[in-house]
């Protein structure tokens, strides 16, 4: 779990103090060392209610997503780097060229991109 914050802070590179990290109550969201990472990045833990199924409705839609189209319908796997390429691709696919209805039919980082794009053409009242 450390690794994958980690490929994130690269790949993304937030400003400090501009993050949320949203989790359930895993030991491995909660541990000493995952919880000084985030406070290192300038990230604010965000830990779910206990019993709330709804809390992390989007993450477990997305988890489902990918079990249902990567793990089921292409196993049995044969080595652990096989899952692991094999997810590397679906959420290259996901993110780049997958099209979503509810956000107008283009790609989860079109849509990302075009969000950012409107805030840097608002201006600001004097």
């Amino acid at each position: 779990v450390l690794d994958a914050l980690e490929q994130a802070l690269w790949a993304r590179q937030p400003s400090r103090d501009a993050l949320i990290h949203h989790s359930d109550r895993g030991s491995q969201y909660v541990s000493i060392r995952y919880s000084e990472r985030l406070a290192e990045a300038g990230i604010e833990p965000s830990v779910g209610s206990t019993g709330d199924s709804y809390d992390n409705a989007l993450a477990e839609t997305i988890n489902g997503l990918y079990k249902a189209e990567v793990i089921h319908r292409r196993g049995p796997w044969k080595s652990l780097e096989a899952v692991e390429l094999a997810t590397l691709e679906w959420v290259a696919w996901f993110n780049h060229r997958r099209l979503l209805a509810p956000i107008g039919y283009i790609p989860p980082a079109e849509a990302e991109a075009n969000y950012y794009r409107s805030l840097s053409e608002q201006t600001v009242p004097v």
